[in-house]
């Protein structure tokens, strides 16, 4: 059989095994459809946009303003502020940390003004505790990685007193109604020997030392806030670490108390980390389902009940080419629109899991408080809509030929505002992927049956993105990656964190960033259709790496 004759019998394999490819021209094109059934929910579906969280607690909480056209506490409920309590001359909560002789000279308004901030926003303190303050530690060592102290306290019941004192003027000023509404937690990363480890290195003994710094700071916070206090521990899980985590689960579900002698220690979420390594490249350790499944699974070993689960930082962890110090992505996402796909997949994930949040470093073009929208924004902004809402059941009825890619859907009704929505990812990890996708939508929804609804359509590719244009303006007027501190695919580029090099910023600001905040913008499109047999059909072409997104109301 000749060569020719071979190709045209596997493209007639490919007909035959996916029905939904049309050959016109030499052309593929890729039809998928969905079946939606609008009578059949599930389970309430929660805001996994819910947290953000931030290296240090510096000031941008004092006196902060939310940015009035891009407001991300809309959707962001938490704020985690990593480490707040100890670990360097800066973190450490006292007069004079380095004061080795006074261990009680208390200074908390810092972490109380940043509370009062992060309350104005509407949003909730969530208090990363943890790191040991150096003057509670012998020879205190700082981790290479994180330059805060890593070791355990010399003696736990000062340090007990210490978050005592914190809970107590934490109380003193907000009052303990509120501060059981906030969340806790006990250092970050906790079984990563670069944030924690007893000095012996060893890893039973580093895990000895952790589960008795979570029981006496558990017990400092109840004693003072309430029993009820919401607590938990963030672990890096995705990879291992020195210990390993299922031992801490086991020891707050059936484990001695070091505090107390009691059985158990309170714990209501555990989280975790999930990096990928750069856009194209997965992590070599769990996929984003296998870390929150590991979680879960431990704590039904260890008999703990009612648990939320959690992501407390990451997404990619660097870009594919180097800024002049580093190339780790500031805000551990990519400006591309591939980031756009790569969101929607991830909250499908946590959708398909019953994991709970993921919390992002960044959503604007200046972080959290200033800027104009990146695709994270948006896909975050529509993917906060489904919160409330219950699952509606999806099925995949015929899919089109990408290879390695994902074009998947997911579907909720919210019952208090007869609100339908779907979400639709055409996701492929390259961010270079170039095929468009034909998305076709049959969706059974008696609760519409013979009413006229408004389907508003919103779209999140690059007619939504700014990056495109930003990378072509970069080549325009030669602007290096020596012009960038960390990667220069990072879209958070009004920061000097990022853009540090002063004539390139005053290019950016003087010549295109008003561009760039029209390019950002995402025009929905809407229109009113009347509902026969219970039936509504969508279509619609979508981008490489674009999502979409459908709302569907009674009008």
């Amino acid at each position: 059989m000749s060569v020719i004759t071979n190709f045209f019998c596997y493209l007639l394999s490919l007909i035959l095994a996916f029905p939904g490819i049309v050959f016109t021209g030499g052309d593929i094109i890729n039809n998928y459809s969905f079946k939606i059934d609008a009578s059949q929910v599930g389970e309430e579906l929660p805001n996994v946009v819910s947290n953000v969280n931030v290296w240090e607690m510096g000031t941008q909480f004092i006196n902060p303003t939310a940015n009035e056209k891009y407001n991300i506490f809309e959707f962001v409920e938490y704020v985690q502020l990593m480490q707040c309590t100890g670990g360097n001359a800066t973190r450490d909560l006292f007069e004079d940390p380095m004061n080795f002789d006074v261990l009680d000279d208390y200074k908390f308004d810092r972490l109380i003004d940043n509370c009062k901030g992060i309350l104005t926003l509407g949003a909730k303190p969530h208090l990363k505790l943890g790191s040991v303050p150096l003057k509670y530690s012998s020879n205190a060592v700082k981790g290479a990685d994180f330059d805060t102290n890593i070791y355990p306290p010399d003696d736990y019941n000062v340090y007990y007193d210490y978050i005592a004192a914190i809970a107590q003027a934490l109380v003193d000023e907000f009052g303990a109604e509120e501060v059981l509404t906030w969340r806790f937690g006990v250092m970050t990363e906790y079984e990563n020997e670069q944030w924690f480890k007893a000095p012996g290195g060893m890893s039973g003994e580093t895990a000895v030392a952790y589960c008795k710094l979570y029981d006496y700071t558990v017990a400092a916070l109840q004693e003072v806030i309430g029993e009820d206090v919401f607590v938990g521990a963030h672990s890096m899980t995705v990879t291992e670490g020195l210990w390993d985590e299922e031992s801490f689960i086991l020891h707050c579900g059936k484990g001695v108390n070091y505090k107390t002698g009691e059985r158990g220690t309170r714990i209501c979420f555990l989280a975790g980390s999930f990096y990928d390594s750069t856009p194209g490249e997965y992590t070599s350790g769990y996929d984003l389902p296998g870390t929150i499944k590991c979680l879960q699974s431990a704590a039904k070993d260890a008999g703990l009940e009612d648990l939320i689960f959690g992501i407390d930082e990451g997404k990619i962890l660097c870009g594919n080419t180097s800024g002049e110090i580093s190339d780790q992505l500031n805000t551990r996402t990519v400006g591309y629109t591939y980031q756009a796909a790569y969101d929607a997949r991830l909250y499908k994930q946590l959708f398909d899991t019953n994991g709970d949040y993921f919390s992002a470093w960044g959503y604007l073009s200046n972080g959290l408080l200033d800027g104009y929208p990146t695709v994270s924004y948006h896909v975050a902004d529509y993917i906060s809509d489904f919160a409330g809402s219950k699952r509606v059941l999806v099925e995949k009825q015929d899919e089109g030929l990408i290879y390695n890619g994902e074009v998947e859907a997911v579907s909720a009704y919210d019952e208090s505002t007869g609100t339908l929505r779907i979400m639709a990812y055409n996701f492929k990890n390259k961010v270079n992927y170039k095929k468009d996708v034909d998305l076709s939508f049959e969706i059974n929804a008696p609760q519409f049956n013979g009413k006229n609804v408004k389907v508003t359509a919103y779209v999140v590719d690059d007619d939504a993105n700014f990056f495109d244009e930003w990378v072509e303006d970069r080549k325009t007027y030669g602007i290096g990656n020596d012009c960038f501190d960390w990667s220069p695919e990072d879209p958070q580029i009004e920061s000097y964190v990022t853009l540090n090099d002063q004539w390139a910023r005053d290019i950016y600001f003087t010549q295109l960033r008003d561009k760039y905040e029209q390019c950002a913008q995402l025009e929905p499109k809407s229109e009113t259709v009347t509902v026969n047999n219970s039936t509504i059909t969508l279509s619609s072409d979508l981008a490489p790496n674009g999502v979409l997104f459908y709302e569907i109301t009674q009008a």
